[in-house]
């Protein structure tokens, strides 16, 4: 494990935060518009400071960062934390951890990547405290890493940031600015195309056989871990009103009333068969359940307080890549990159090079709605331009961002922290997601 060893570190140095990140890409789009662009500095910048509060771009910003926190809320319900206690309890070796934890995580991400992302951690925890309870030796960085594994296949599920908006009526012309763009690209053209599913299949099949392989070639150490309580607890003594928030039964005829508004919306919808999934319709059925499935209100307004700390970066984060994209359209740099793209691509290599540059942007842009608010209309206006498929280009941007999230550790600070466990203990195994990932999805854009 030198080489991972070595990958690790060099990580470590070369990345500042994703925040020093957005902020140097800034500089950089400024340098570079001032030497192509016609426009003085003066007015490049007023078109900056315009581009960090579109409206329309603000409001993906906040439909995603609800999206995250909706994700984690449902996740730390009673109800999932006895699903997690019910799944730990056959499992007897680090192979069957290992194969459970990457299987049931890959399920959960395709419904949502913020649900996933903290599901996954704490199926981790919990299969680390039953090892550990039972005095068994555990390999659990390679359960963390398995836990982690739904940050690869989240963009190419239901919550899919890319996938979510290019649904949404009349995004793609606001996006791109340009009239040759559909209204909408449906799920049933991307998330449920044959070319994704087949993806999906694949990854749900391969990996947690790779990683029983793996656990059974390093069943690891005992791992001592104390249990830990990560569902917010209640200590208030309701008086008055304020037994309306205690009140489990108003909690769940709330719930169910928002529930069954969810289900009639997507019963009754006389558009596409699956038109009615935007990021709207996911944010109020995952609130919908979670105000459901919590105790009661005090109970689910804890989970929010405790989600929405990790939605801070994606809260501060978008405003300056929407205003790296009005600088990028404004001074001609989307033009130059976007006929860059034409002039090495044809017809059929469009997609690859979609793939690797998307990757590539991910690893300095770790943010799927920030990469698609900056290169979407790149890899949209070229796509048009040569005649490509337009559901199977977005496909291709969305495999390039949540593969290369196997390659740095950003999104993996939640797990970090509910796991107990550093990045470079769960790098080696990542790095194993990545060249699965990477034979899959470039395979498929190849032959598909």
């Amino acid at each position: 494990m030198s080489f991972i060893k070595l990958y690790a570190r060099w990580f470590k140095k070369i990345l500042p935060s994703p925040f020093s990140i957005a902020v140097l890409l800034t500089v950089s789009v400024v340098i570079l518009t001032t030497f192509i662009s016609q426009k003085s500095i003066g007015l490049l910048m007023l078109d900056w400071q315009a581009g960090l509060w579109e409206s329309s771009l603000l409001t993906f910003a906040f439909q995603m960062m609800l999206m995250l926190v909706l994700g984690h809320t449902l996740a730390l319900s009673s109800f999932f934390d006895r699903v997690v206690a019910k799944l730990v309890v056959p499992i007897s070796t680090s192979a069957q951890a290992a194969a459970v934890v990457t299987f049931t995580t890959i399920l959960v991400a395709f419904i949502n990547w913020g649900l996933a992302l903290i599901f996954g951690a704490l199926l981790a925890r919990k299969v680390g405290e039953h090892f550990s309870r039972k005095n068994m030796p555990l390999n659990y960085p390679l359960i963390g890493a398995a836990g982690y594994v739904g940050l690869m296949v989240w963009h190419g599920g239901l919550s899919g940031s890319a996938l979510t908006k290019v649904a949404e009526s009349g995004h793609l012309q606001a996006l791109a600015q340009n009239d040759m763009l559909p209204l909408t690209i449906s799920y049933n053209d991307t998330v449920f195309s044959t070319m994704n599913v087949v993806a999906w299949l694949l990854l749900l099949a391969f990996i947690p056989l790779v990683f029983y392989w793996l656990g059974k070639k390093n069943s690891g150490k005992f791992t001592p871990l104390d249990p830990a309580s990560i569902l917010p607890q209640s200590n208030i003594k309701a008086h008055g009103a304020e037994r309306i928030d205690e009140s489990r039964l108003f909690s769940k005829i709330v719930g169910t009333i928002f529930v069954s508004i969810a289900l009639y919306v997507a019963v009754s919808y006389k558009g596409h068969s699956l038109g009615f999934i935007t990021p709207n319709f996911i944010n109020f059925a995952m609130m919908a359940l979670c105000i459901l499935l919590h105790k009661n209100f005090t109970a689910f307004l804890n989970a929010v307080d405790s989600a929405i700390k990790g939605a801070s970066g994606i809260l501060i984060q978008f405003p300056l890549y929407f205003g790296i994209l009005a600088l990028m359209q404004s001074g001609g740099l989307l033009a130059s990159i976007s006929n860059g793209f034409i002039a090495i691509s044809n017809e059929n290599t469009l997609p690859l090079f979609t793939f690797f540059s998307a990757g590539l942007v991910n690893v300095f842009v770790p943010s799927g709605g920030g990469q698609w608010a900056i290169q979407g209309p790149i890899v949209l206006q070229a796509a048009t331009q040569l005649g490509v498929d337009l559901p199977k280009i977005v496909l291709a941007l969305v495999y390039g961002d949540q593969l290369t999230n196997m390659l740095q550790p950003f999104w993996a600070l939640p797990l970090l922290s509910i796991t107990g466990l550093k990045a470079t203990d769960i790098i080696p195994y990542t790095l194993v997601l990545f060249l699965i990932g990477l034979v899959i999805f470039a395979g498929l854009l190849c032959c598909m």
